[in-house]
């Protein structure tokens, strides 16, 4: 279990101290409430975009006190007492400081407003592993004279052609990328399109504000390549025609749990700008102080910080893509956070012909949930380089991008749909749907089955009255669950014969959606789903089972 050096009112700070003379370490400080706030729900496009209102108001999303930032007095007080605000986290009601002296903790700490205090990176960090998270680059390819170069096998592997040639190629959607540094994209060839276009959308640096992200780490411009790169017969991008927030969230230098908040601000500006996809090739799991450190157990899709930031994203109607890890030749072996997170779609690596790659991490989840999602090519995948030439570099670093960008192109077709209709789609689409394993998950994607789908056969709205809604109906050994206004808590889902035997029971603890395997024991026939909680209870008149 991750255990942070945590500060609750009226504790005594004893043992290690976060930083040392003359140093500045970064604390975490949780907040008690939002009382008082001068913002109100009432005016919500004092603190939302005009299309993430829009996005809320086409997913029937309801807006709450999550959605209201961190009350700015608690924020000025604590600066006066000599803190420095980094971020902000209106999900969590937390704020980021830089802190001169570990003393000022106990200052804080002893603020009526304050309900914790923590430390997420020491002043003095310990030397960042040599291990290479993100892969490794490889040297520039042989350019092929085909319409899609070198990306060839990335965009074909998952039949993404269908949608580019429909003209589905990510316009009018908004993707956000948090990673570690964008290099070079103000000036690559590969993102001229972008530039000339207007599509980068904006930049920003959650690791320090007045960085420039085009100054920082090489790895988001790859990842960016994969997605909203164009080389005419050199490299097409899964979404060049989307537009791009690009977010710096990753600090390269060391690895410590700051790099969550850091991750959850960035979401959050997502949110807040309207984004309708992130990407995050990033994984937490162990931190330079071992400490620190998640154990397996904490990834259950709930627990982590990140996961549940991931989680919430997803619950505002965003799509949310994160690379499963590179562990599974290491001895985590397993997914990392936030891939756990039960709304996240985890994405496997694979190689050209659909071989998992012996990096790419497994699953599943600690809670047994099916992780990865989904796969994608992640084996010498085509690349934008820091010299202007193609590169390749693998990794689910890149495979989470590929699917990402795809996923705006399907979304685009059906701007209608929700988001977890899209994820729907994509994961009945793929060739291990039937079958899912700890490998690949529902395994690699058709875009053109899933296009399919989403125009014939998917279609959840929920009942006149109804909060939850059931798809697909009807079913064979699976149900998805969705709640559509605010988070139902803890809730009882009973699935009834049409003469009342009881055949299946579960609890879910959110509003999903969640994905119920395992009803292959189901008769065919008429079913009554009873679904009950704190708002009380719906009852549905569903078709479905094995015949």
């Amino acid at each position: 279990m991750h255990q942070g050096i945590r500060i609750f009112l009226l504790a005594v700070i004893s043992g290690l101290l976060c930083g040392t003379a003359g140093a500045q370490s970064l604390w975490r400080v949780d907040f008690r409430d939002k009382a008082n706030h001068p913002l109100s729900l009432e005016r919500p496009e004092e603190f939302l975009s005009e299309r993430a209102l829009q996005r809320r108001a086409a997913q029937n999303i309801p807006l709450d006190e999550s959605d209201l930032p961190v009350h700015p007095a608690y924020v000025d007080t604590l600066a006066r007492l000599g803190a420095i605000p980094v971020n902000t986290s209106r999900w969590m009601n937390s704020l980021t400081v830089y802190l001169p002296a570990d003393s000022l903790a106990t200052t804080i700490a002893s603020q009526g407003f304050v309900a914790a205090v923590e430390c997420t990176r020491p002043a003095t960090p310990a030397a960042k592993s040599a291990r290479n998270k993100f892969g490794i680059p490889g040297e520039p390819l042989p350019i092929d004279t085909s319409r899609y170069g070198a990306s060839v096998y990335q965009v074909g592997q998952l039949n993404g052609q269908a949608l580019h040639t429909r003209g589905y190629k990510g316009k009018g959607m908004m993707v956000a990328i948090l990673d570690a540094g964008f290099y070079m994209v103000n000036t690559l060839p590969a993102f001229d399109s972008l530039r000339l276009g207007g599509r980068i959308a904006g930049t920003r640096d959650m690791v320090w504000p007045p960085s420039d992200v085009y100054q920082e780490h090489t790895h988001g411009m790859m990842v960016l390549s994969t997605m909203g790169g164009l080389k005419p017969g050199a490299l097409i991008g899964t979404a060049p025609h989307a537009s791009y927030w690009l977010i710096r969230t990753e600090d390269t230098r060391s690895e410590f749990p700051v790099e969550e908040d850091n991750w959850i601000a960035g979401a959050e500006l997502a949110d807040s700008a309207g984004c309708d996809i992130i990407n995050s090739s990033l994984g937490y799991s162990t931190y330079d102080l071992p400490e620190l450190s998640h154990s397996f157990a904490d990834l259950d899709g709930r627990t982590t910080r990140v996961a549940r930031g991931a989680n919430m994203a997803a619950a505002k109607g965003l799509l949310v893509f994160s690379s499963a890890g590179n562990e599974g030749n290491k001895a985590w072996k397993k997914i990392q956070t936030p891939a756990d997170g039960d709304s996240v779609i985890a994405v496997a690596a694979v190689d050209r012909y659909g071989v998992k790659t012996s990096f790419s991490s497994v699953g599943p989840s600690a809670d047994a949930e099916v992780k990865p999602t989904l796969a994608a090519m992640g084996q010498n995948n085509a690349l934008e380089g820091i010299n202007g030439q193609l590169t390749y570099a693998s990794g689910t670093s890149f495979s989470s991008p590929v699917l990402a960008g795809m996923a705006a192109c399907l979304w685009q077709a059906r701007p209608d749909a929700p988001a977890y209709i899209i994820k729907e789609a994509l994961i009945r689409s793929a060739h291990q749907f039937l079958s899912p394993d700890s490998l690949l998950g529902f395994g690699i994607p058709d875009m053109q089955t899933a296009l399919d789908l989403l125009i014939t056969s998917i279609s959840a709205p929920a009942a006149p009255g109804k909060k939850w809604s059931l798809y697909p109906i009807p079913f064979r050994d699976a149900l998805t669950f969705f709640h559509s206004g605010e988070d139902p808590g803890e809730t009882h889902i009973e699935l009834f014969s049409i003469t009342g035997q009881r055949l299946f029971h579960t609890l879910l603890h959110d509003r999903g959606p969640h994905r119920i395997a395992g009803l292959g024991h189901i008769p065919a026939g008429p079913h009554v789903v009873r679904i009950s909680g704190k708002h009380g209870t719906e009852t549905h008149l569903i078709t479905g089972g094995m015949p």
